[in-house]
């Protein structure tokens, strides 16, 4: 049964809100076409409801009598930012919904300096002339990157570095430029797909380059790149399996063997690190995580990674290799399409100062997970006991503290785990996806997980700072 017409004709127009007193105010503030938005919004939400049935006469009219204040609330969140901090209780460290890695206190106080003014991006100061954006992170790279063993595999002439906007296109740009039109040999094991449904095979056609499959998806040897080798053959390509594994009967040829099979066939090997480790994540209890330094030492002509995975620092991909050939691919016409501008080289260059420091804590990702479970078992009892709301450990909501596990997080060391203390949530009036609700409707928005029927807070990725705000959070969602 469709709804009565004259319960439409109770609507006030949006010319005649625009009238209103009431609302002249915010008109006034926010100007007459976003009050007008908000008007629109809000009358298209009340027939909408009076077309479902859930309004009728009486609900109707008391809905208009507060109709203004439903506008002006319709406005705040119109105009309100949508990209907002939220406090990562998750346990994942680099959450790629949740932006991945927090940047340090001296990245944020970089940006700061240099955006809002004119800065030396390309601007050489002693010359008095134009500059190249690169200098600002490649003085940097060299530090941390060289040493006798890598001077040694690349002839003395060290190594370079290049930035573009994440890791994809930094593959992009390298197989583009080193393999357009040719072949590049990569193991059928690792032709991943990371976040968003890209895949290895995908970004290579757009590059331009031809993929040739070797091996099977779990094993690979090296006389199947050495058969697969031609005249057409541009490039040895590995992949480093960042977001998953695969067990049991398997093999895969080490990067010593690809090494000398790419300098017997004069070829260059390229490895795509996906996330990309400065710190060796030996000293926090995870192995097989290469380090970029690794790559370079054992002879890998380039090594591609992000910028805000292991590394800790902003968006960005980064390509790290021989001068000759990472000189080729700054010459590339779509190194300029994809480079990245002042914020993320100041990001990235206070990143790196922390590194070049040793300075591992001034790191938000790497002091997270150098954190021991005992430091996280007394921030968690010291946010219970910071808890006004005593009633929290009532009858209806029990909170108790309980042993579990941290994850990397990112597409990096997928079978990686920290161990931590959770703190974990349950209530006989809420199920454990209602209570996850309200503290992601809560100011600020607290992100949990969610595991039989709990729901678990890990302080390991709450920044240190937000404890207190944690317990008000709980206090005032809970009680």
């Amino acid at each position: 049964m469709s709804p009565p017409a004259d319960l439409y004709r109770e609507l006030p127009g949006v010319d005649e809100l625009l009238r209103d007193r009431v609302l002249a105010a915010l008109i006034a503030e926010n100007g007459q076409s976003a009050v007008a938005d908000a008007c629109r919004a809000v009358l298209a939400r009340l027939r909408g409801q009076i077309a479902g049935g859930s309004l009728d006469s009486r609900n109707l009219s008391l809905a208009i009598s507060g109709i203004q204040a439903a506008v002006e609330a319709e406005l705040r969140r119109s105009l309100d930012y949508s990209l907002r901090p939220v406090i990562n209780a998750t346990g994942v460290i680099l959450h790629t919904n949740l932006g991945r890695a927090p940047l340090a206190a001296s990245a944020l106080d970089h940006i700061r300096e240099t955006a809002g003014t004119y800065a030396t991006l390309e601007f050489d100061l002693g010359a008095g002339e134009r500059g190249k954006r690169d200098v600002h992170v490649d003085r940097l790279f060299r530090t941390l990157l060289s040493d006798e063993a890598v001077e040694l595999r690349s002839a003395g002439a060290g190594v370079n570095t290049i930035v573009v906007n994440n890791n994809a296109a930094a593959v992009l740009l390298a197989l583009n430029t080193l393999a357009d039109g040719g072949e590049v040999i990569v193991s059928r094991g690792e032709l991943v797909e990371i976040g968003g449904s890209f895949r290895i095979p995908d970004v290579m056609s757009k590059s331009g380059a031809v993929l040739r499959e070797v091996g099977t998806t779990n094993r690979t040897r090296i006389s199947d790149y050495e058969r697969a080798i031609s005249d057409r053959t541009k490039l040895l390509l590995r992949v480093h399996r960042s977001n998953f594994e695969i067990t049991g009967f398997t093999e895969q040829p080490g990067v010593s063997e690809l090494v000398v099979l790419a300098e017997k066939h004069k070829l260059p090997l390229m490895e795509d690190l996906g996330s990309g480790a400065l710190f060796d994540l030996r000293n926090v209890g995870i192995d097989r995580e290469p380090t970029i330094l690794e790559s370079l030492r054992a002879g890998v002509h380039v090594v591609t990674y992000s910028g805000d995975k292991l590394l800790g620092g902003p968006q960005a991909g980064i390509i790290s290799g021989r001068e000759g050939l990472v000189k080729r691919m700054r010459g590339n016409s779509l190194f300029r399409a994809l480079r990245v501008d002042k914020l993320t080289y100041a990001a990235l260059e206070a990143t790196l100062l922390a590194y070049v420091k040793k300075d591992y804590e001034a790191v938000p990702a790497l002091s997270m997970m150098q954190a021991s479970q005992a430091q996280i078992s007394d921030r968690a009892n010291a946010v219970l006991a910071s808890c006004p709301d005593k009633s929290l450990r009532g009858r209806q909501t029990q909170l108790a503290l309980l042993d579990g596990e941290s994850l990397i997080g990112g597409g990096s060391a997928p079978s990686a785990a920290l161990p931590t203390t959770l703190i974990a949530i349950t209530s006989s009036s809420l199920s454990a996806s209602e209570l996850a609700t309200r503290l992601r409707a809560a100011n600020p928005p607290v992100i949990a997980r969610v595991e039989d029927e709990r729901v678990l807070l890990d302080l390991r990725t709450v920044l240190p700072g937000q404890d207190e705000v944690l317990a008000r959070v709980l206090s005032q969602v809970l009680a």
